[in-house]
């Protein structure tokens, strides 16, 4: 079984003593209702599972009273093998999306306080216009990704130690032995390429074998699309597809910046806004957005209409550009500003599944930027992403303008420290 972060998450709600429905939301296909069942398994004597999806005819027990014995009523009716155990049952409500007045009911669930529930969804930017209400104070939202790095490390043989090891490194900003940063570079173009959606990290564990990945991430994909069919207003679904095919074209230009006239032919930010708030809310994509001054706090300095798009698995984003892009990466062969774009998400996706919120800086009438901003403290961090070890003129340029405390830059070789500059393998950004 893969182990997962999110496991330390759902232990931490069980123990609250004032306790919220859990809506755990995310993308299709990175392991929601796989986590959810283990953790019932592990933690309570029995589940009472509804898949609003599957077993659609649950609906039906969620119209008139949301009354916690009503409901008890009603499920049991429509499925009498269910049992409710006060105290010693979790109740999971899958496919929450497909059921608007299923997340309404989390506050009388909650209010009732007998049984633990999670709500489980990818919310796919659904509005719920049959919710009679959203449950606001009633459920605590957590977003779920695809596996990290770290725990992709775990997946493929890691130990804690192993990377506790590494981490010894960069607290004490010593160069790692070659044969170990090698091994770890080697490491982290290989998540770049396998991801970490559980189906395709699992498939790559059993058989080695990036055709057989790729053909799993192309199903994924084709999943997403279906969801898009599905669940986008009629008007809106083409104008969503365009913007999540471009992710991939934008990512491999010189500047990365998302246009709307790339997604689309004369298109603006009126015309396909909604498009690509759509694509966030179904947990596909990441927006990054642009700052017109790199102070504390971060979030009063937003530009607006300035931002770049991430898919939120680095896996996918490889898996967009075909094979033959996918094996050129992961043998170090691959040049130009695809490959930038390439790590830059990668980055992304690293810090995206910390929770770090994703930020960037373009300096006043200048084409230099740096990738992203960290905060520490009331410090801004500049962190510039490099697919190599060239030049930072943008990094060098900010450091120079605003002087932080340090600056960050990753690239593909070593530890090392210039002035206020301390270098680092990309793979150290898991230590962020």
């Amino acid at each position: 079984m893969l182990k997962r972060k999110i496991m330390d998450v759902l232990v931490g709600w069980k123990a609250e003593k004032s306790k919220k429905c859990l809506l755990l939301k995310g993308a299709r296909q990175v392991g929601k209702t796989f986590i959810v069942r283990e953790f019932a398994k592990q933690y309570y004597d029995n589940i009472v599972e509804l898949n609003f999806f599957i077993r659609p005819e649950f609906k039906d027990a969620f119209e008139g009273s949301l009354l916690m014995d009503d409901l008890i009523k009603k499920i049991t009716s429509i499925d009498n093998s269910m049992r409710f155990t006060e105290g010693r049952t979790l109740l999971f409500l899958d496919e929450v999306q497909e059921c608007g007045n299923a997340r309404t009911a989390l506050k009388p669930i909650a209010e009732d306080g007998r049984f633990d529930c999670i709500a489980s969804g990818s919310m796919l930017g659904v509005s719920y216009k049959n919710t009679r209400s959203i449950p606001v104070g009633y459920e605590k939202q957590v977003e779920m990704y695809s596996l990290d790095f770290e725990e992709y490390l775990w997946a493929v043989g890691y130990e804690a130690s192993h990377i506790e090891h590494l981490k010894e490194y960069f607290d004490g900003r010593k160069p790692v032995p070659k044969a170990i940063n090698d091994a770890f570079m080697e490491k982290l173009r290989e998540y770049a390429v396998v991801g970490g959606m559980p189906s395709v990290v699992n498939i790559f564990l059993e058989t080695k074998n990036f055709g057989l990945v790729h053909e799993e991430q192309k199903g994924i994909i084709a999943s997403y699309l279906d969801d898009i069919a599905k669940y986008a207003s009629r008007s809106e679904k083409p104008k969503v597809r365009k913007c999540y095919a471009s992710v991939p074209d934008h990512l491999a230009r010189e500047n990365k910046r998302f246009m709307y006239s790339a997604a689309e032919k004369g298109s603006n930010a009126q015309k396909l806004e909604n498009s690509l708030e759509w694509l966030a809310d179904a947990g596909l994509v990441k927006i990054c957005g642009n700052v017109t001054s790199p102070f504390f706090p971060l979030p009063a300095y937003s530009r607006a209409g300035q931002f770049k798009v991430y898919l939120t698995d680095i896996g996918i984003l490889n898996a967009m550009y075909g094979p033959e892009m996918k094996n050129s990466f992961y043998m170090n062969t691959l040049a130009g500003p695809a490959k930038g774009g390439i790590y830059e998400n990668l980055v992304a996706d690293i810090l995206l599944k910390k929770n770090v919120p994703l930020r960037y800086y373009r300096l006043p009438e200048s084409m230099q930027e740096v990738e992203f901003l960290l905060t520490k403290g009331e410090n801004i961090i500049p962190l510039e992403v490099k697919a190599g070890n060239g030049r930072t003129i943008s990094l060098d340029n900010y450091i120079t303008r605003y002087g932080p405390p340090y600056a960050l830059k990753l690239i593909s070789g070593n530890v090392g420290m210039n002035g206020r500059k301390l270098t680092l393998p990309l793979y150290m950004a898991l230590f962020l």
